[in-house]
């Protein structure tokens, strides 16, 4: 591999993993993670009371979300491996920007409708999410992080 293209590849894994030192996120992180965990695994596998791939499929197709095993895979996948992500804090900044669109569509598509309040099944508890998402998308990992670890190897080569 040329030195130009290895410079290009550090620059590019640095931009992706950059975080800024601090304890502060790493409780937002491990809450969300395993709430958007549990969330995906409720879609893929039907963990939890969950309908699994097949069931969440049949639902997005009913809203319009189609092709709808496509949906609910795309959706399924970023809630469990982006909050299996998030928890481990690897690649946070880019894990929680998909995050946030994920939960934006969740928004527009079911919530908005039903108003602000969970007990109407209104959009507020994805608004939550979104909010911590883009923290995360825009602050990084934090101290206690792979994201935290890499950036420093990365400084030191």
């Amino acid at each position: 591999m040329s030195t130009s293209m290895k410079t290009s590849m550090k620059t590019f894994m640095h931009t992706l993993i950059t975080t800024k030192l601090g304890l502060d996120t790493l409780p937002v992180r491990l809450g969300a993670g395993i709430i958007f965990t549990a969330h995906g695994a409720q879609k893929l596998f039907g963990w939890f009371g969950g309908y699994g791939l097949e069931g969440t499929a049949g639902w997005m197709e009913s809203i319009g979300l189609a092709p709808g095993t496509l949906m609910a895979a795309a959706a399924g996948s970023a809630e469990f491996f982006g909050g299996l992500l998030l928890i481990a804090g690897l690649l946070v900044r880019p894990t929680a920007f998909v995050l946030a669109m994920t939960m934006l569509v969740a928004i527009i598509t079911v919530h908005v409708q039903n108003g602000l309040f969970m007990s109407n099944n209104g959009y507020e508890f994805a608004l939550a999410l979104l909010a911590i998402s883009v923290g995360l998308a825009v602050r990084g990992a934090g101290s206690m992080s792979i994201d935290n670890l890499i950036q420093k190897k990365l400084s030191n080569s």
